[in-house]
């Protein structure tokens, strides 16, 4: 399997480089970085060509990686008798390309677990809008044939709450990478979607209690999507994330909790380069 390919988009975007040991796991058109220790992904990584996607039915044929050991990958007994979704990282459609026996490959392996994190179920307008962030910045792209580069993962954090052995991220983080002026520079954008309740610290930790004694996920929050600083995505996260901080479209020296701007739908969106 060929995996993510840097040179994509001509400036080279390489993968997120953690700084825990992972297991690179390239598949078709992307590549999953899986913290062994977490049994989640510290990032992935995907090509998308959008001059190129194809319509291929979904299928719902999640399976463990057998490149993998079973005990270093969250499988389906932590999504088994509870609300929490498998939410895709790499978004299903987005690998989905090119000649048709590739993009049908490409549709099963984004079903693979270690390209899955829990996330609360249910619909709600911030997740709708995380899902649609690739579909706004490709349309803003267009004009620089139509390709992305697209990293995303959970930020594993220290003191997520345990369920069933796993730690359940509270935020999810996306950086989206195109090429301006004809492929000779890039431009970058960053994104957090928090999925942490809105509660007082000890009601948070009362619920938190409460739900771990009946075997119930941790209590999670309406999601929220901000775009941020990419900077503050390589913080919150530990990543390498090479040029994508320098390219960033957001022009930002405010402290982090001025910096980051909640979004409520593509209007908010900034995708220009400011102040450049």
């Amino acid at each position: 399997m060929e995996g993510y390919d840097p040179t994509f988009l001509g400036p080279t975007v390489p993968l997120p480089v953690p700084a825990q040991r992972v297991r690179t796991l390239p598949s078709t058109h992307f590549t999953v970085l899986l913290d062994p220790v977490r049994r989640l992904a510290a990032a992935t990584a995907v090509n998308l060509d959008g001059s190129a996607l194809r319509d291929v039915p979904r299928g719902d044929d999640w399976h463990l990686d057998p490149r993998v050991p079973a005990a270093e990958q969250a499988g389906p007994e932590l999504y088994a008798r509870n609300d929490l979704d498998r939410g895709h990282l790499v978004r299903r459609r987005d690998p989905v390309w090119g000649e048709p026996g590739v993009a049908a490959r490409a549709n099963r392996e984004t079903f693979a677990y270690p390209n899955a994190a829990p996330q609360a179920s249910g619909f709600n307008q911030g997740r709708d809008l995380w899902l649609g962030l690739e579909d706004h910045v490709l349309e803003h792209a267009q004009a620089q044939r139509l390709r992305l580069a697209v990293l995303t993962g959970p930020v594993l954090a220290g003191d997520d709450s345990v369920y069933r052995g796993v730690g359940v991220p509270r935020r999810f983080w996306k950086v989206v990478a195109w090429a301006l002026d004809a492929g000779r520079r890039l431009a970058a954008a960053g994104f957090v979607l928090d999925q942490t309740p809105q509660l007082r610290a000890d009601e948070l930790a009362a619920r938190t209690h409460a739900a771990a004694a009946v075997d119930d996920p941790p209590p999670l929050g309406p999601f929220r999507t901000f775009q941020v600083p990419v900077a503050d995505v390589a913080d919150l996260t530990g990543l390498d994330l090479g040029p994508l901080p320098a390219a960033d479209v957001l022009d930002v020296t405010a402290p982090q909790a001025l910096a980051w701007r909640e979004l409520r739908g593509p209007a908010d969106l900034t995708l220009r380069p400011v102040g450049r």
